[in-house]
C-alpha cells in the first residue's frame, strides 16, 4: 500500500471530513485505491451501530432521520447518515434531496451526511452503501443511520446490513397493513407510525398489531409500534428508546452473531461477483466481446448458455 493511501486512511480514522468525502467518492467511482483504503480501515470497524430507516415514499423518512440525528447529537454521540436516493433510469442522475432537507446539521462537526445514488441497484440500497457504512464506522461515527430509497414493499436488503431495521408507515397512504407483502412486515425490528396526528392512525395501529400476532417472535423480541410526528419533533425520544431497547436485547444473543455471519456471507458473494465481472468484462475487448455475443444471441445464432461459457473461457475460468 502506498504512503499516500496510508495517510489518507489515517485521515479518515481521525474524522477528517475532506478525507471521508474523497474516500466515499472513490468507493462510488470504483477507484482501485478505495479497496486499499477499506482494507486498511477494516480492523478499525465494528464499533458503530447501524440503524436502517425504510418505508414507502411520502412517509417522512428524511425528517425522521434528521430529528433522530439531532437527538443523538444532544446525547453527545457522533452520527453518520447515508441517504440512498433513486437514480434516473435515463440519465443516471439523482435528486439527492436529503442533503437539502438536513442542512441544519451542516455546521456540526459531529455529524456526517452523504446522499448516494442507487445507480440502478435493486433492493433499495446503493451497491456501495455497505462500504460507506464501514468507512463511517472507521471514522468514529458511533451511530450510522441508513435511509433507503423508499421504493416500497420489496425493500428488504437493508435487513442484511443494518443492526436494527425501522419500518415507517403513515395513515392515509392507502397502503393498508393487510395488503403489505410479508417481506417488509417480517424485516421490521421496530414500526414507526409517522404523521400520527393524521386521521386513521388508530385503525392503522390496530391492523398492524393484529398482523404482528402472526409474525414469529424472534428470540423474545416483539416489534414495538412507536407513534411520531417527526415534523414537530414528537415521539423521537420514544423511538430512540425503542432502538436502545432492541440493541440491548440482542447485544449478546446468538441471533445477532448469526445475522452478522449471514451479512458477511452475502457480502462476500457480492464481492466475488464484482471481481468475476471485472475479470470477464473489465477490458474494452471484454465489452466488445459481450456486445458481439449479445447480438448473436438476439439473432438466435447462438444460445445464451454457450455465450456465457465462451465469456468464461476467454477469461480463463472454464
Amino acid at each position: 500500500m502506498g504512503v499516500a493511501v496510508d495517510n489518507w486512511a489515517d485521515q479518515v480514522r481521525a474524522g477528517d471530513v475532506r478525507a471521508i468525502s474523497r474516500a466515499i467518492t472513490a468507493i462510488e467511482n470504483r477507484d482501485p485505491r478505495a479497496v486499499e483504503i477499506l482494507r486498511s480501515l477494516f480492523p478499525s470497524t465494528g464499533q458503530a451501530y447501524l440503524t436502517g430507516i425504510t418505508g414507502a415514499p411520502g412517509t417522512g423518512k428524511s425528517t425522521l432521520v434528521d430529528r433522530l440525528a439531532a437527538f443523538y447529537r444532544k446525547q453527545q454521540q457522533t452520527v453518520g447518515i447515508i441517504a440512498v436516493d433513486p437514480t434516473s433510469p435515463f440519465t443516471g442522475g439523482a435528486i439527492l434531496g436529503d442533503r437539502i432537507r438536513m442542512q441544519s446539521h451542516a455546521t456540526d462537526a459531529g455529524i456526517y451526511i452523504r446522499s448516494m445514488a442507487t445507480r440502478g441497484f435493486l433492493g433499495g440500497l446503493a451497491s456501495a452503501t455497505g462500504d460507506v457504512a464501514l468507512l463511517l464506522d472507521a471514522a468514529g461515527k458511533q451511530i450510522v443511520l441508513i435511509e433507503t430509497v423508499g421504493v416500497g414493499q420489496d425493500e428488504i436488503d437493508i435487513v442484511r446490513l443494518a443492526d436494527c431495521t425501522v419500518v415507517v408507515l403513515v395513515p392515509g397512504l392507502g397502503d393498508d397493513v393487510q395488503n403489505m407483502k410479508a417481506g417488509l412486515m417480517e424485516i421490521a425490528d421496530i414500526f414507526v407510525l409517522n404523521k400520527s396526528d393524521r386521521e386513521g392512525v388508530d385503525r392503522l395501529e390496530q391492523q398492524l398489531q393484529a398482523m404482528l400476532q402472526i409474525v414469529p417472535v424472534r428470540d423474545g423480541w416483539k416489534p414495538p409500534v412507536v407513534r411520531t410526528v417527526a415534523s414537530e419533533n414528537k415521539g423521537i425520544e420514544a423511538l430512540a428508546a425503542a432502538i436502545a431497547d432492541f440493541r440491548g436485547h440482542f447485544q449478546h444473543t446468538r441471533e445477532r452473531h448469526s445475522k452478522k455471519i449471514e451479512h458477511w456471507k452475502q457480502r462476500l458473494v457480492e464481492l466475488l461477483e464484482a471481481r468475476l465481472l471485472e475479470r470477464v468484462l473489465g477490458s474494452p475487448q471484454g465489452e466488445k466481446t459481450l456486445h458481439a455475443l449479445a447480438q448473436e444471441v438476439a439473432e438466435r445464432k447462438k444460445d445464451p448458455y454457450a455465450a456465457v461459457s465462451e465469456l468464461l473461457a476467454r477469461a480463463g475460468l472454464e
